[in-house]
């Protein structure tokens, strides 16, 4: 089942909605349509516009009128802080491959994330410059309504205090949200780019924890909960990431692929368990005609009834849907493709020919070696 539908492209990039946006989407409505709400955004937005507004005489259509229209335009608000920062990483070079709205706001999927602190900087600080300015726009729309037009003036006047808001809190520096992104661009001025994402999802989850206690404790909020919880994750998941990305800096597929013979598809499931056990390997390359088909792993041979494995032979056994990529393939991209797969092995090319396989396994006792290593 897909999850994200494409809506429109801005300057060729997708902009896409996910299924939790659709169904938060008339939660929001009802949220900001009930007339508890709207009572409680008049002052709010009294305060911040200077508009005067009657929540007291609007009509139940109207009030839905105004929930519907403050839904989409919150949206539309997010819409416009992602794109600003697609625009400041168009300006460097950094490819936009889409921008996608969810339950928590929206996500700019950048074909790379900058290592140099000044770029992620102004990446980061542009979306909540975008919604600063939306804001401010906002508030000189509503300055401008008749005060007799209500649902328009209740509509921008809540754009403009959301927009701030969204600006606001996106700044907290809860690694990966922008202030995250920002403290790490800080303190990669003096340090290094691992170091300052550690330090930096140290921060983001300490973030999560409070908000995770808000959200509880305080005052219940099942989004602040769900807020805290992708922090938390997205913290830990990008500190690691980069680590390991560390790790394998300068090397390649081939340099982590063990140079093994593949197996001929023909051999014996207890012959290629002999050949396992005498090469300490969960997994094997198999060829065909001299070509590598595919792997077969101890997992597969553990399948294999004790009367059949003179007969179960590896080219019957071997999994040969694997993904593929070419002995030159920067280390680390390798193993992200190896993990968006769900594959634990795949086919290593040279010069368009199969030559073996790598595992997860494979990397994992390279980062282990780098690990004990790094010292050196």
């Amino acid at each position: 089942m897909r999850s994200n539908y494409t809506l429109f492209s801005v300057w060729g990039i997708p902009i896409r909605v996910n299924i939790s946006l659709l169904v938060f989407l008339p939660v929001l409505v009802w949220l900001v349509g009930s007339g508890e709400q709207l009572a409680a955004y008049e002052s709010v937005i009294e305060t911040v516009t200077l508009a005067e507004v009657d929540a007291a005489s609007l009509t139940d259509g109207e009030r839905w009128l105004i929930g519907v229209g403050a839904a989409v335009g919150l949206f539309a608000s997010v819409t416009v802080h992602e794109l600003g920062h697609a625009w400041v990483a168009m300006r460097y070079g950094i490819g936009v491959e889409s921008i996608t709205l969810w339950i928590l706001g929206g996500l700019a999927s950048l074909a790379e994330m900058p290592r140099q602190w000044n770029r992620e900087f102004w990446i980061a600080v542009a979306g909540p410059a975008a919604s600063l300015l939306v804001a401010a726009v906002c508030v000189g729309a509503v300055t401008v309504l008749p005060t007799n037009l209500t649902i328009p003036v209740f509509v921008v006047g809540f754009l403009a205090v959301t927009n701030a808001v969204l600006a606001v809190f996106n700044m907290i520096p809860a690694f990966p949200m922008d202030g995250g992104r920002v403290l790490r661009a800080l303190l990669g001025r003096t340090r290094s780019y691992a170091s300052a994402t550690q330090t930096a999802a140290g921060v983001g989850r300490l973030f999560a924890i409070l908000f995770a206690v808000v959200g509880v404790v305080v005052v219940f909020s099942p989004v602040l909960i769900l807020l805290a919880l992708f922090v938390y994750v997205a913290a830990t998941g990008e500190s690691r990431s980069v680590v390991v990305a560390e790790l394998l800096r300068g090397l390649t597929v081939a340099d982590i692929m063990v140079d093994t013979d593949p197996v001929d598809a023909g051999v014996s499931a207890g012959a290629v368990f002999d050949r396992m056990l005498g090469s300490r390997r969960q997994n094997l390359a198999v060829s065909r005609d001299g070509r590598v088909v595919g792997a077969v792993t101890g997992d597969q041979l553990q399948d294999v009834p004790a009367g059949e494995q003179s007969t179960a032979t590896a080219g019957g056994l071997a999994t040969t849907d694997l993904p593929r990529v070419d002995g030159v393939t920067p280390a680390f991209d390798a193993l992200s493709e190896l993990q968006r797969s769900g594959s634990d092995t795949a086919i290593v090319e040279r010069d368009g020919a199969p030559v073996g396989v790598v595992s997860r396994a494979d990397f994992a006792a390279v980062l282990d070696l780098r690990r004990e290593t790094a010292s050196f």
